[in-house]
């Protein structure tokens, strides 16, 4: 493997500066193109004709024999090239697997494409190589058509104009959506049906989940408040039972009644703390489990009102979504 690792570095180096020679050329020839395509399309002008005819009668002559006789041949030589360059681009992008299928450089370099047209008016299409011509000088770093005003300009109104539409359509579709929900039968019984009941068990065990984990984590953050509440329910307790203050009239009738208390308080915190700790048993996921789909029928039974809700439920949350789409961004952003 290591003898071939140093041709990588002058085989690279060669074809990046043959890729640099041949952008280089193409950006010269679409360049002198266009400038011909101005030209010649000026020089068929009567009154500019006669002007130039008035002014360098003999570059005139010149131009009229040499070029735009031949202009046809010409423009074809640049055609030659333009499609050799379109092919060597798409060859090159199947290569590196530019894109997700091997046809879809055409597509994305169109302007490159309709540039080659050489018949009659999609010359002017021409013109779209300049949308190439900037894509070359920006990959090669000798412009930065970000830093342009004009680019600013249109990055402005092509990001306003690109909201509108994503707005308007959006807001069509929520339209839509809401004709649809209030032209459904039962939609409730709908979402019942095909929605909540072939998850019913995920559904039921994801309760019980979410029951102990909520219990559980209150308990462990407040324990030890929830233990002085419950020794101070019980002290409170004892205290008001009438049996209790006869036994502290006794002698030794008040050690008594304390012992009794402080024993209840533990009982009764011991009895908290292990209720709480058999939630993470079998036995409470299977009570959990059991009495969520004892009343699983009757939360998704379906009447008229109840339909009548959901359908609004859902009507205003769209109303809602609608509104924050409707919202004009673009002039928060560019105030």
């Amino acid at each position: 493997m290591s003898p071939s690792l140093p041709d990588r570095g002058p085989r690279s180096s060669l074809l990046e500066r043959v890729h640099l020679a041949w952008d280089l050329l193409v950006i010269v020839l679409v360049v002198a193109n266009l400038a011909l395509l101005l030209f010649d399309g000026l020089f068929l002008l009567p009154p500019l004709n006669a002007a130039f005819e008035a002014v360098a009668p003999g570059l005139h002559d010149a131009y009229d024999r040499h070029v735009h006789a031949h202009f046809v041949a010409i423009d074809l030589a640049f055609v030659a090239v333009f499609v050799l360059d379109v092919l060597l681009g798409w060859a090159v992008a199947i290569l590196e697997r530019r894109y997700h299928r091997w046809f879809f450089y055409p597509f994305v370099h169109w302007y490159d494409v309709l540039g080659c047209i050489p018949v009659g008016g999609f010359r002017l299409l021409r013109v779209l190589r300049v949308v190439s011509l900037l894509h070359r000088l920006q990959r090669l770093g000798l412009i930065d058509i970000r830093r342009w005003r004009l680019y600013g300009v249109y990055a402005k109104y092509y990001d306003i104009l690109m909201e509108e539409l994503s707005d308007r359509i959006a807001l069509r579709l929520l339209d839509n959506i809401q004709d649809q929900v209030r032209g459904s039968d039962s939609l409730s019984t709908r979402l019942a049906e095909d929605v909540v009941m072939p998850r019913k068990q995920q559904l039921i065990h994801e309760i019980s989940r979410r029951l102990e984990e909520m219990v559980d984590s209150a308990y462990r953050t407040n324990r030890g408040e929830l233990m002085r509440y419950i020794s101070a329910l019980v002290g409170r307790t004892l205290a008001e039972n009438p049996e209790m203050k006869r036994l502290r009239r006794l002698p030794l009738g008040g050690q008594v009644a304390g012992a009794l208390d402080d024993s209840l308080s533990d009982i009764a915190c011991r009895l908290v703390h292990e209720a709480i700790e058999g939630l993470r048993s079998p036995e409470f996921n299977l009570l959990v489990e059991h009495l969520a789909d004892s009343g699983f029928e009757a939360w998704l039974r379906v009447d008229d009102h109840t339909d009548r809700v959901t359908e609004q439920v859902l009507v205003d949350m769209l109303e809602v979504i609608k509104e924050r789409v409707a919202r004009q961004r673009w002039k928060q952003r560019y105030e």
